[in-house]
């Protein structure tokens, strides 16, 4: 199934933040990019570096209008506890979701419902709750945050400049492209 352009559905989960619970919703997410960031278990071996690696980009996040919600099937209870155990988790300030019954991660087709764990991935959702961007990797493969943030920066970039277009490798303050038929055959 393709994702893009789907408005994501309503929800309310528990979260753990920087050393309290609260709920997060729908609601909560609209008005602001979000960046939807599942994996596979609290308390594992990738995990851990990928969510200190966003911890070490979020304040650019932030700066973009944006809030990381990093996604597990683990609950609030365990989030806090691997934070505490931990120094890297320890390091974030962003929301830490739980989903332990797999609705998010269902909502999101990322569930892997032999493991009960998530697939890692990242949904980039604009301020309308639509998905613009969406990958998907097996448990062992690890994510680069500062792509994430690049193509948050290129879909903010195409819904601000609808007639204009990224290249690879894009970031802000770059050429882009306005698509034209002299442009056909000589790029």
């Amino acid at each position: 199934m393709n994702f893009v352009g789907h408005e994501i559905e309503d929800f309310k989960v528990n979260a753990y933040q920087d050393g309290e619970t609260k709920e997060v919703t729908k609601a909560d997410v609209l008005g602001k990019w979000s960046i939807f960031f599942f994996y596979p278990a609290d308390f594992s071996f990738v995990c851990p570096t990928e969510l200190e690696a966003l911890q070490d980009e979020y304040e650019n996040f932030k700066q973009a209008d944006a809030e990381i919600y990093s996604v597990s099937e683990d609950t609030e209870f365990v989030h806090k506890a691997w934070a505490e155990a931990s120094e890297k988790i320890g390091k974030i300030k962003y929301h830490m979701l739980a989903d332990p019954a797999g609705k998010l991660a269902r909502m999101f087709d990322v569930l892997d419902e032999d493991a009960g764990q998530a697939y890692r991935g990242v949904f980039i959702v604009d301020p309308d709750g639509k998905i613009q961007s969406y990958t998907i990797n097996n448990m062992g493969i690890g994510r680069s945050a500062a792509e994430i943030l690049r193509t948050l920066q290129a879909a903010q970039f195409v819904r601000e400049h609808g007639d204009r277009v990224c290249p690879a490798n894009w970031k802000p303050g770059q050429d882009s492209i306005k698509p034209s038929l002299d442009l056909v055959g000589k790029l």
